[in-house]
């Protein structure tokens, strides 16, 4: 695999009947029809999906006394009552809450007023990741709302999920680390039966409302509160797992034995299962990434939002992709996320919404050469996937240096891997040179980028003091190993 010393360093988230397969004997399965909770408290220390807490003393339930006087405020939230709060509460100014809950418990017991205020500014952050029309039917935890995929994501892979499990004996999806259910949600909708496992109750209750509030057929998502640790995979046919990757003490956590659970249990439950999945961080160390699976980098509208580790038997690949580039206008929509061949040790990168993917081909670094007419921004996802000598292939370009993730090119060439500029000016980094040529050239929007480069953009912004029509980007970065000022426009 193509090693590109270019690559960014970190700088630049409904019970059904019956006991489905893998079901330990005597977990809880809650009841059809309960909500989710506005304060969520993992009970477990590890396998829950959501960062444990510690708790000083515990009901008959496993519970503190707090999280079941939270758990009992959150299922009134479906009540008439809650829902009306909640109707209420839908477009309201988060800096009015101290009034606006004032006023409110003068007619509504003071807990429900509380869950509904909490639950209201969820669905308003959530909004971002799930869509209004979604977000203001679903029911969150903080940190639901925190880990969850954003949806065009969650979609995306769960079409390639439908296509690892083709025909109906392998239509069951076992989501370890199910959280709020947002993952199991979009395997849902693709088609699959879903059995989503959590240890924490209140991420639990909210899986299964938003099963009941979002599925035409509830049935298909079944929810289970259990450590992921314990639970057994018996019977199991294919296996997604997202391990928490934050903690309350210590914020995001890099690494991945520090997950919850740890890289190595998902690995080798994936591998016990046979066919699955692993949610990643984007940043994970190439070298952690085992032979025998595949891993995808995916950026949605140019952020890079998560990686994955994909696994199947070689039977179930049997498929069209053989682990090269799609053809640029081929391949890039989400249905065609079902036949992508899932090869081990390949790398890839998707970029959403179009669905463009590029699989490496262990080419080697690009050649370093002078800066031409277009320079090219690779994806985020091209880049942390390595693959940015496979960019540059399909463009005829090289680098402007062998440390730096630019594309220069002659020519310009569509391509979805990567945003064209063209290059109008070159200078040895200066300041005054700088503000001199953009005074010149009337330019007072300026959009600053860096790669390579100690400047802080913001702080260059300042100092140029702008004023005029025209507007420029500027690159600073290095070129043959020189600072250096690239100024040009969007091609």
């Amino acid at each position: 695999m193509t090693n590109h010393s270019g690559r960014p360093s970190g700088d630049d988230n409904a019970d059904t009947p019956g006991t489905p397969p893998g079901t330990p004997s005597g977990t809880p399965s809650g009841t059809t029809g309960t909500t989710g909770m506005t304060a969520s408290t993992a009970t477990g220390t590890s396998g829950t999906g959501t960062p444990a807490t510690d708790t000083t003393s515990t009901t008959a339930t496993g519970t503190t006394a707090t999280e079941d006087a939270a758990l009992a405020a959150f299922r009134a939230l479906l009540a008439p009552e809650g829902q009306a709060l909640l109707a209420e509460l839908r477009d309201y100014d988060p800096a009015q809450a101290l009034a606006l809950a004032t006023r409110l418990r003068r007619d509504h017991p003071a807990e429900l007023v509380s869950a509904a205020l909490a639950q209201a500014r969820l669905r308003q952050r959530a909004a971002v990741k799930f869509g209004a029309a979604d977000a203001h039917r679903m029911y969150f935890t903080p940190n639901g709302v925190e880990q969850s995929t954003r949806r065009s994501v969650a979609d995306y892979r769960a079409a390639r999920f439908r296509g690892l499990t083709p025909g109906p004996s392998l239509s069951h999806v076992l989501d370890l680390c199910g959280g709020i259910g947002g993952d199991a949600l979009a395997m849902a909708r693709a088609g699959l039966a879903v059995t989503a496992v959590d240890l924490d109750p209140a991420a639990c209750l909210a899986a299964r409302a938003n099963a009941q509030a979002l599925l035409p057929d509830p049935a298909a998502l079944t929810v289970v509160q259990a450590d992921v640790l314990t639970y057994d995979l018996t019977g199991a046919q294919s296996l997604f797992i997202d391990p928490a990757r934050r903690s309350g003490a210590r914020g995001r956590i890099f690494d991945p034995e520090a997950y919850s659970p740890p890289l190595s249990f998902s690995i080798d439950a994936v591998r016990k299962v046979g066919t699955g999945a692993i949610k990643i961080a984007p940043g994970i160390p190439h070298e952690l990434v085992p032979d025998d699976f595949e891993a995808e980098w995916i950026s949605d509208n140019g952020d890079v939002k998560e990686a994955v580790l994909w696994h199947a038997p070689s039977s179930q690949n049997q498929t069209q992709d053989q682990g090269q580039p799609q053809p640029q206008g081929q391949g890039q929509d989400q249905g065609h996320a079902q036949n992508r061949r899932i090869v081990g040790g390949a790398r890839r990168a998707t970029l959403l919404p179009s669905g463009a993917t590029l699989v490496g081909r262990g080419l080697p670094n690009p050649d370093v050469r002078k800066v031409g007419r277009y320079l090219y921004e690779p994806d985020g996802a091209v880049i942390r996937a390595h693959l940015v000598a496979e960019a540059a292939e399909e463009l005829e370009g090289g680098l402007i240096d062998e440390t730096i993730a630019y594309i220069t090119a002659d020519a310009l060439r569509p391509t979805p891997y990567a945003t064209p500029y063209e290059i109008t000016d070159q200078l040895p980094f200066g300041v005054k040179k700088l503000k001199a040529l953009l005074r010149e050239r009337e330019v007072g929007i300026l959009t600053v980028k860096k790669r390579g480069s100690a400047v802080e953009p913001e702080e260059l912004r300042k100092k140029m003091k702008l004023s005029g029509k025209n507007s420029a980007t500027v690159f600073l970065t290095r070129v043959a190993g020189a600072p250096t000022i690239l100024i040009g426009h969007p091609a």
